[in-house]
């Protein structure tokens, strides 16, 4: 890797991302393939590294020096990948942002993170341009468009920046532990944290868990109903494959059910991503339309994001013929840590620990559980964060030397699989006994009326913490006092007396991020409120 860098003394073994995922693409011969299909287009890997190139080029011509951070903006796109390593290659530090926010969120990630660059679509510019003056430390906006207006003299349209750059550069000669990129959580619980990843931590996941538990190949073709914002869409829908010279599909629209029909039938993807609500949502709307949609193409389905319930596995299966292998990563652990495998699998769990990775249960001390005691996961293993921007208070509560706080709580049966019993913060104690919400939502999300469920703790006018369950019933099904009994019944037959919930409130949706996710937070705070 040497050869990409011009030489700096005393600095040993250099490395950059950008040169790992991009660079030795070329050098293996796959400068003719396709990398990129994004709508009717195709994006060879040469292209993809002359664009790289440019746009690291161009951020140089602008000043912009190493470690300075750049906000990407983006939906899915071409411009982001272009966008995200040449910020790498020149020693800059991209932070992909969630592309739903508010003018007031992305004043404070800009201000947070001290960005000097913005790339944004021009759509979501119209959006946040009247708060420029908020954006302390912004000195360059680049647009990207589909579009020829005239913009204003503030900023710079993204052709416009790399055009005539050149598509020859050295990398920035940085290190394994030098800073590659952030990203934001999604601040559920306070103000978004800035997580940090160091240069080597792409590669650790793709060796990991790309190549050991899902086997992915030059071959492969992958498409993530994520976004490329979020941690589990970064690794699906750009640096998994491009770390293998395989092919991405890269959607820009909402993953709706028939969006992702279309798209597996139209791109023939080989490896699916996709998270629980998704594919009980892609189930219910197969079933209503009647349409019979061909996923031959694919050999393997990913899940993660959040618990995904054991009849959503069965019925896809029964559907498809193919596996979902749930798992669960985080931003802090860049990607999947705990999954099942195709030879390795039980419905309901999130699997085992992921080669390379260490896990274990703790109670309150930081001791050790036995199997089949709930407590919280901690992590260990090279692609977690480095730490937490400008926020030493969350670096002491999370980071316990080598090891993680998850505040995930989980089980470990004696075969050695992992079971998911809700985020710390979600528990509620009914009766004095604790209860996990998510024991009540994998009932519920079982009754053949139910299409998603979200549970939460609610306080009664007496003070005491009882269920309360929101409910999006399928098409066609009554909403009324009846259905809320005989889900009542549904819940008491199959779990403790004490666990049932209390009150039922039908929904039309659920609050979700923009990759399915359900947000309870928001319940909860609709509930306090």
């Amino acid at each position: 890797m040497s050869e990409h860098f011009n030489p700096v003394s005393e600095i040993e073994n250099p490395y950059n991302a950008a040169v790992r995922f991009i660079d030795e693409n070329i050098e293996n011969g796959f400068e003719d393939k396709t990398a990129i299909y994004f709508e009717d287009k195709e994006y060879s890997y040469l292209e993809v590294r002359k664009q790289v190139n440019q746009f690291a080029n161009a951020l140089s011509d602008a000043r912009v020096e190493h470690e300075n951070r750049v906000i990407l903006l983006l939906k899915d796109s071409p411009e982001f990948v272009f966008s995200f390593f040449g910020s790498i290659k020149t020693g800059a530090v991209p932070i992909p942002l969630n592309t739903l926010g508010t003018a007031k969120d992305y004043a404070y990630y800009l201000n947070n993170s001290r960005a000097k660059v913005l790339v944004v679509h021009d759509d979501l510019w119209e959006q946040i341009k009247h708060h420029r003056s908020e954006f302390a430390y912004l000195k360059h906006v680049i647009i990207v468009s589909d579009h020829s207006e005239t913009l204003d003299n503030d900023v710079i349209e993204y052709s416009e920046f790399v055009n005539n750059k050149s598509d020859k550069l050295k990398a920035f000669y940085s290190t394994v532990d030098d800073q590659a990129f952030w990203l934001y959580t999604s601040g559920s619980t306070g103000k978004p944290k800035g997580v940090m990843h160091l240069q080597k931590s792409m590669e650790y996941s793709l060796d990991n868990f790309a190549k050991k538990i899902l086997r992915i190949t030059k071959d492969d073709v992958t498409l993530s109903a994520s976004k490329l914002f979020f941690a589990y869409g970064l690794g699906n829908g750009m640096y998994f494959p491009l770390g293998m010279g395989a092919s991405t599909i890269l959607l820009r629209d909402k993953p709706t059910p028939e969006l992702i029909f279309k798209a597996i039938e139209k791109y023939k993807p080989t490896i699916f991503f996709g998270v629980p609500t998704l594919y009980g949502a892609m189930l219910d709307y197969a079933e209503r339309s009647g349409k019979d949609y061909d996923l031959s193409s694919i050999r393997v389905c990913v899940s993660a994001g959040e618990n995904l319930p054991s009849n959503f596995v069965l019925k896809w299966k029964e559907k498809y013929n193919l596996n979902i292998l749930d798992g669960i990563g985080s931003t802090e652990a860049l990607h999947i840590y705990l999954s099942n495998t195709t030879k390795d699998l039980k419905p309901g769990s999130t699997g085992k620990i992921v080669p390379g990775y260490e896990a274990k249960i703790v109670n309150e001390l930081f001791e050790s559980v036995g199997d089949n005691e709930v407590g919280e996961l901690v992590l260990k293993g090279g692609s977690l964060t480095s730490g937490f921007w400008s926020n030493s208070g969350e670096n002491k509560r999370k980071l316990h030397g080598e090891w993680i706080r998850t505040g995930d709580q989980y089980y470990r049966d004696e075969d050695g699989f992992y079971w998911y019993y809700g985020r710390t913060d979600d528990m509620m104690k009914v009766g004095g006994i604790w209860v996990s919400p998510i024991e009540i939502e994998s009932v519920l999300i079982g009754h053949s009326d139910v299409l998603e469920v979200a549970v939460i703790g609610s306080e009664s006018q007496k003070g005491l913490m009882k269920p309360k369950a929101y409910v999006v019933l399928k098409e066609g099904i009554t909403n009324d006092d009846d259905k809320k009994s005989e889900l009542t019944e549904f819940v008491k037959r199959k779990l403790a007396k004490h666990k049932f919930p209390r009150e039922i409130i039908f929904m039309d949706s659920l609050p979700k991020t923009t990759s399915g996710k359900i947000q309870r937070f928001k319940l909860k705070t609709a509930v306090h409120s």
